[in-house]
């Protein structure tokens, strides 16, 4: 895979290469190390029905291999909410897929809700005081049209956050897009 734009909101780039040089760039051999061979998926969808399409999963499972290699780490927080009558205790958590130090990471291949639910997962880690800087790593328009229909893509996830005028998220973010 290949980085082909980033997206810096909130200093979240600058934090990265003052801070965390060693980290960026081991995104950036992270994001190099990754290899899709093909389209392995073949749709179902009516739109696209018998095409062959980059398999979220593949990338996924990939991502995941090339981060742990790395020595990076899941982070959870889990928590009790009460049930709305509060006669039952329910147990959730939030979740992020690659932390190291005090950069959070998410590699996203969902659709569009996924992504801007990452950008919430960032702001409670960072208002939690866990974390400096959240990094979301997504597909650019281009590859997200050769994936299944749902996919997002980033240029949508700036769109907004451009738009939202630095209310929400309010933690430093770099969204890296990458292509094959």
């Amino acid at each position: 895979m290949k980085k082909v734009f980033e997206y810096s909101h909130l200093g979240g780039l600058e934090i990265l290469k003052v801070r965390y040089p060693h980290i960026e760039q081991e995104i950036d051999d992270i994001i190099d190390s990754v290899r899709i061979t093909g389209r392995t998926k073949i749709s179902k969808e009516k739109t696209k029905k018998g095409k062959l399409l980059y398999s979220p999963k593949d990338m996924n499972k990939a991502f995941k291999e090339e981060f742990y290699k790395r020595g990076y780490e899941e982070l959870k927080d889990f928590y009790d909410i009460d049930s709305y009558d509060a006669k039952q205790k329910i147990k959730a958590f939030k979740q992020i897929d690659f932390l190291r130090e005090r950069v959070l990471v998410e590699v996203q291949f969902g659709k569009y809700a996924f992504m801007f639910y990452d950008l919430a997962k960032f702001q409670y880690f960072y208002n939690k005081n866990r974390a400096d800087v959240g990094i979301e790593i997504v597909p650019c328009y281009y590859l997200h049209k050769e994936m299944s229909t749902g996919v997002s893509y980033g240029e949508q996830l700036v769109y907004d956050i451009v738009r939202l005028q630095r209310n929400f998220p309010s933690v430093p973010i770099n969204v890296i897009f990458i292509d094959v």
